[in-house]
């Protein structure tokens, strides 16, 4: 009877061992539609074939929908833009940005309705801008009117996330929008471009990026894992970087990265031209993750305070920042 109370302690031991194991080779990954290279190995399942890990991507609307999502323990690991890590952190939140997923530039533009009568930042006075809040796009809109000397509260912005955006678009509800593709793309065809994020960072210093974040605890325990997914992101952007002409809509990368983003495939490749996508010594070095990421959280962090978006200012957002494993690749 003991051998057989033994034999079997030692099975539940065995099976709460497993499913430990089993529980810590699961990931759930937050996306939104961002037209990006790294969507073409989401499709292969790169990430799966390479790690082993049981991997469940969900896409959100929005980076502050991604960011609420790692706040509530439903996801590990997010995509977001810089606006929205920014005010993560500085709510407290239990994440690290490690991954630069690219450099805006001028993949999100303010783009006014073709009939509109807006011609320059002043004539938005009046008008409805739809925007997603806290996001790198609504952090530029302000900053462009802030720059221009246009008081915010003079236009109707309006927060809608990217494809309520597309559908107030197509309704003519709205006369502006300050979006990214593969909304940005539809607006153009009967929109007007009136400044970019990139114009916006050069006129003003303020830049802001794409980056990918994870869960503080889940990252401790996670080491090899993160190092095989920042693996797979520098050889997908390295791939694209390397034969862009590769990329058409007729590709499989193409075609994956449109079917992830909801983009049409015949957009994707000038989308993707539009962003900049750091190399791992790019990002390792001070000008990313190794300190100017953190400066460009910090700025965004104190102009969001300033509009009342957020409450608090960390003293330090390198603490938000962890260049480990890009720091790997870049040796």
């Amino acid at each position: 009877m003991k051998s057989l109370l033994k034999s079997m302690m030692a099975c539940a031991a065995l099976l709460i061992a497993g499913s430990a194991i089993a529980q810590s080779k699961e990931v759930v990954i937050a996306y939104h539609d961002m037209v990006v290279p790294w969507r073409y190995a989401q499709d292969a399942q790169t990430i799966e074939k390479q790690t082993g890990y049981k991997v469940t991507f969900r896409k959100l609307a929005s980076g502050a929908d991604v960011i609420r999502a790692l706040a509530s323990g439903s996801v590990q690991i997010g995509e977001a833009g810089s606006a929205p890590i920014a005010a993560g952190l500085s709510q407290g939140l239990g994440i690290e940005l490690f991954w630069i997923l690219d450099n805006i530039n001028d993949a999100e533009a303010l783009v006014t309705r073709n009939g509109s009568d807006v011609k320059s930042l002043a004539d938005l006075k009046g008008k409805r801008l739809a925007v997603p809040f806290v996001s790198t796009s609504h952090f530029h809109t302000l900053v462009a009117l802030e720059t221009a000397k246009v008081d915010p509260r003079s236009v109707r912005i309006v927060n809608m996330r990217p494809p309520e955006i597309a559908a107030a678009w197509e309704r003519g509800d709205i006369d502006a929008t300050f979006i990214w593709d593969p909304v940005l793309a539809k607006a153009k065809k009967n929109g007007h471009v009136l400044t970019t994020s990139g114009r916006i960072a050069q006129e003003t210093g303020k830049a802001t990026f794409d980056g990918i974040v994870v869960n503080k605890a889940f990252a401790r325990d996670n080491d090899a894992f993160l190092t095989s997914f920042v693996r797979i992101l520098a050889d997908t952007d390295a791939a694209y970087r390397a034969n862009k002409a590769a990329w058409t809509p007729e590709s499989p990368q193409v075609k994956a990265v449109a079917k992830w983003s909801g983009a049409e495939a015949a957009d994707v490749p000038a989308s993707l031209a539009l962003y900049d996508f750091p190399t791992p010594q790019q990002q390792a070095s001070a000008a990313w993750l190794g300190g100017g990421a953190a400066k460009s959280l910090a700025a965004t962090a104190a102009f969001l305070k300033s509009q009342g978006t957020i409450q608090t200012v960390l003293p330090d957002y390198a603490t938000g920042v962890n260049a480990t494993w890009v720091r790997k690749l870049a040796q």
